[in-house]
Order: C-alpha cells, then sequence, then structure tokens
C-alpha cells in the first residue's frame, strides 16, 4: 500500500539536525511532503480513516531531543516502528561550553553577591586597619608623654639627672639674651621712625608756612625766608634719615623674627629630644638595675632600642644647633656692621644740615 511505503520511507530516513536543534531541509523532504499531500487527497477519496490515522502520525511523529527514541509509526504499531537514536545520523547536538565563557556577565546572581560581599569585606578590613593604627600612635604618644611629663618633674624637683652641654647652653642663652635686646632696638626703632615721620611732615607744613609769611609780609620777609629754607632742609635730611631708619627696621625684623626665631624653634626640637632622651635612658637605667627574668629581659631590650632611637635623634639635633649658632653669629655680624653704618651716616647728615643752617643765620 502507498501509505507503508511512505511510513517506510520516513522510518528509514536520516533527519539532519543543526547545532542550534533544528531539523535541516532537504531534497527527500519535498517527496515526503508531496506523497503526504497525495495520500491525504486519497484518504478522502476513499474514505480510509486508518490510513489517515497512519498519515497523521507521520506528519505529527519527529524527532524528540528530550526522549530516547523516535517513534515513526501509528499508535497500537509494533516495535519495528522504533528507530533508536544511536542509528540516526548527521550532526549530533553539543554542549559548546566555551560559548557561555565569551559572555561576560556581571551583577547576575550569586557573583553579585560575592562581589559585593567581597568589596564589603575589603573596606571593612582597611577600615579596621586604619583604626588599629590610630590606637598604636595613641598609645606610643601616651606613653612617651608620660615619660617626658615624668622626667621633668623628677629634674625640676632635683630627683633625676639630666644631661648636660655646658658650652652649647651657654650659647644658647646668649642668643636668647640677645634677641631680647635685639627686639627693643627693633621696638625703639619703630617708634623713631613713626616719630621722625610726623616731625618731617610737620617741617614740610612749617617751611611752606613761612615761605607763604614771607611773601605776605615785606617787612618779615628776609627772617620768613630764612626759617622757611632752613625746614625745608631739615625735612629734606630728615627725609633720608627717615628712609634709613625703614630699612634699618625691616632688617633687624627680618634678623630677629625669622634668622633667630628658626634657630630658636631648632633648639626647642633640640631640647625637646634631650628631654625624651634622659627618659629613656632613666628608664632603661630602672629596668636594668632591677630583677631580670624573662619579661623583664624582653622590656630591657625593647628600652635599649628606644634608647638608641633617641640618642641618635638627640646628637643628629645638637649638630643641627651647632652649625646654625655659628651661620647666625655670621650673618647677624654681617647685617648688623652694614645697617649701622647706614645709619650712622644718615644721622651725621641730618647734624651737618643743621650746622650749616645754623651758621647761615
Amino acid at each position: 500500500m502507498m501509505t507503508d511505503s511512505i511510513m517506510s520511507k520516513a522510518a528509514t530516513m536520516e533527519i539532519p539536525i543543526n547545532s542550534n536543534g533544528d531539523t535541516g531541509t532537504l531534497p527527500e523532504d519535498d517527496g515526503l511532503e508531496q506523497a503526504a499531500k497525495r495520500q491525504w487527497s486519497l484518504g478522502e477519496k476513499v474514505g480510509s480513516s486508518r490510513g489517515s490515522r497512519d498519515l497523521q502520525q507521520v506528519m505529527v511523529s519527529g524527532p524528540n531531543l528530550n526522549e530516547t527514541s523516535i517513534v515513526s509509526g501509528g499508535y497500537g504499531g509494533t516495535a519495528e516502528g522504533i528507530i533508536p537514536t544511536s542509528s540516526i545520523k548527521g550532526p549530533a547536538i553539543r554542549y559548546n561550553a566555551e560559548f557561555y565563557k565569551r559572555i561576560e556577565v556581571t551583577g547576575i546572581g550569586p557573583n553579585m553577591n560575592h562581589s559585593i560581599s567581597s568589596s564589603s569585606m575589603t573596606n571593612e578590613e582597611a577600615t579596621k586597619g586604619v583604626a588599629v593604627e590610630k590606637i598604636e600612635q595613641v598609645k606610643k604618644w601616651g606613653l612617651n608623654t608620660y615619660k617626658c611629663t615624668k622626667q621633668m618633674i623628677s629634674e625640676r624637683f632635683g630627683r633625676g639627672s639630666r644631661t648636660v652641654d655646658l658650652e652649647l647652653e651657654a650659647q644658647i642663652e646668649v642668643l636668647r639674651d640677645t634677641k631680647r635686646k635685639y627686639e627693643n632696638v627693633l621696638r625703639l626703632a619703630r617708634a623713631l621712625t613713626n616719630h621722625f615721620y610726623n616731625m618731617v611732615q610737620t617741617q614740610h607744613a612749617l617751611g611752606d608756612t613761612f615761605a607763604d609769611l614771607s611773601q605776605k609780609s615785606p617787612e618779615l620777609r628776609d627772617e620768613f625766608g630764612y626759617n622757611a629754607e632752613t625746614q625745608k632742609l631739615l625735612c629734606k635730611n630728615g627725609e633720608t634719615l627717615l628712609g634709613a631708619v625703614n630699612f634699618f627696621v625691616s632688617s633687624i625684623n627680618t634678623l630677629v623674627n625669622k634668622t633667630m626665631e628658626d634657630t630658636l624653634m631648632t633648639i626647642k626640637m633640640f631640647e625637646n629630644a634631650r628631654l625624651e632622651f634622659d627618659a629613656y635612658r632613666t628608664d632603661l637605667e630602672e629596668l636594668s638595675a632591677g630583677p631580670k627574668d624573662a619579661v623583664t629581659v624582653i622590656r630591657i631590650e625593647t628600652a635599649q632600642q628606644q634608647y638608641l632611637i633617641q640618642k641618635d635623634k638627640y646628637e643628629r639635633l645638637r649638630s643641627d644647633v651647632i652649625i646654625k649658632l655659628k651661620f647666625l653669629e655670621e650673618n647677624k655680624v654681617k647685617v648688623m656692621h652694614k645697617q649701622l653704618l647706614l645709619f650712622h651716616n644718615a644721622s651725621r647728615r641730618i647734624s651737618r644740615g643743621t650746622s650749616s643752617s645754623s651758621s647761615r643765620r
């Protein structure tokens, strides 16, 4: 029968399957479709219900990818209509793991939760690390402050020993006394500048007044004229002295408030280093004088390390102070020699101007 031949052909043909799971299109498919249409027309004419059911089953049945066999026969058919999947020829369906590796998926599913949790853990660890570091710094600062305060109180009440450098301390005391005296010179020079500026302005105004009166008072023209010239000469010499005093004040201010102050800041750091050095030295001496058990030995080693660190700092700052004191003394002599000479010449010029104006009268 034609129906059996069509079913036999459908059962024995190869069904190609692409990698995406779609069935391929072959020339045999067209012939099968045309034969099925002819059988369908014949079934309508003859009225054969069995042939229609078999043909419909052939058209409906196909490769089921979720099953292990393909049924090509009708309902209630024999085992001969079952085609094992191993007998199907053509490209097999395979799982390509590399395809999914090429697709970058971010922020989806467990990966997103894992990345968020990892990021939060990293931030939390960083915060904890900063907090621990700050706590350690505060702890070291507190211990150092305690040791230095204890050493300072012991020195003040005469119970503790201190490192003494008599020559260096004498130079430091001379510098401080010099700074106090130079500050007084600076204060007086500024006062002189203010007073002399006002005097010069007054002399200038007085000279203009005398000159005006000499023009309006014919009987006193010569007297007003002499005084007007004298005041103008004093005003001119006063402006010269005022410029010299201003330059003198500027140079003294730089010497006192910058050069000397910088040296005194280094001296202050040196004195703090000396106090710390003596504090750790005393601590090491006290530990060395006590009983030496396992814990004490470890503490002595730690104290020895701190003592060496403070000693190196103390010696380094001591050397810096000695160098700065030397250069400060050289700079002070050079600056003051120049400024005092200028101030002296300006003062003599004023006295000469005053003498010359007096001799004219």
